[in-house]
């Protein structure tokens, strides 16, 4: 896709973005500063050979682990404490990202997740579209985003001290559990909703799963990791699918909500060997939704220091 000619005024370029009008045939930049990127659909796009600013609506934390430069992103990543100092740089496109904004930003490569404002934001920038669940681990999502910000070598470096990392995690974990002990990630929502998480939904299933290697309840296993799916649970059926180690997020957006207390009250809950056996952590959504390399090396430590700690208060 070629850029719009800079003598277009941008009011001319907002409305045609606006109407979903406009030539979406027009590359951006010269040919020998563009390269032929395939995206997960198997579609070739012209991008930039390598890309100087980028806007995402929801992938800032995966473009910043490999180094790119992130102008704007979408409201979700703002909530995401590990990478508040770089946010400080980013601008705060909304929900939906905001097409006019995008616009005054003047990125040459945009990253999306959702693929319904792709045709209008082509009219900007070339435009991928990274669908939810593409990459389902570390290791993947740098090589995707890697490859799309021609930034191998800082994705490598990245992988190289998050392994690190986790093999010192994984090592002090393993110093405190049993080897049959068994792990599960839940949430619970401010409408009671209750939830288990398979090993690729954010909730800290890559650290558990994938870089700590522990095992998941024998139901967990067939019915949600090996499926990919999230599964919602009705109360008479979650000790089916309890672990040893129950790791719970607290969905609670306006910090009212009374479901935890509801659930800690009942005698289904009080039942649970994890409850009898202090191995229940009620984790902050915030600090254990994001799933970006970043936020899973930083949640190693965490996970890590719970177990631990928990093993020396049970002592």
């Amino acid at each position: 896709m070629k850029r719009f000619a800079t003598v277009m005024s941008a009011a001319t370029l907002v409305a045609l973005v606006l109407s979903g009008c406009g030539n979406t045939d027009t590359p951006s930049g010269d040919k020998e500063d563009t390269r032929t990127y395939i995206d997960p659909a198997g579609e070739e796009i012209q991008i930039p050979e390598k890309p100087d600013t980028i806007v995402t609506d929801f992938y800032a934390g995966e473009l910043l682990a490999v180094g790119a430069n992130v102008v704007g992103s979408g409201s979700w990543s703002f909530s995401n404490p590990f990478i508040q100092e770089e946010l400080q740089e980013i601008k705060n496109l909304g929900d939906p990202i905001n097409t006019e904004e995008v616009l005054d930003l003047a990125p040459d490569l945009i990253v999306v997740m959702d693929g319904e404002q792709a045709e209008k934001l082509s009219q900007i920038a070339p435009t991928v579209v990274i669908p939810y669940n593409t990459a389902k681990s570390v290791e993947e999502a740098l090589d995707l985003f890697g490859e799309l910000a021609n930034t191998e070598e800082e994705a490598e470096t990245f992988l190289a001290q998050y392994k690190e990392e986790a093999t010192a995690a994984k090592e002090r974990v393993e110093e405190v559990i049993d080897e049959d002990d068994t792990f599960g990630i839940y949430e619970l929502t401010n409408k009671g909703e209750f939830w288990v998480f398979n090993d690729n939904g954010g909730r800290g299933g890559q650290v558990l799963y994938n870089a700590f290697d522990l095992h998941a309840p024998d139901r967990i296993e067939e019915e949600v990791i090996k499926t990919g799916e999230m599964k919602q649970l009705s109360p008479e059926v979650v000790p089916d699918y309890a672990a040893d180690y129950m790791f719970i997020t607290d969905y609670n957006p306006d910090g009212d909500s009374t479901t935890l207390e509801e659930l800690e009250g009942s005698t289904i809950w009080q039942g649970l060997d994890a409850v009898k056996n202090e191995r229940v952590f009620i984790n902050d959504f915030d600090t254990f939704y994001p799933y970006d390399p970043i936020s899973i090396r930083n949640q190693l430590g965490l996970f890590a220091d719970m177990i631990v700690e928990r093993a020396k208060t049970n002592e």
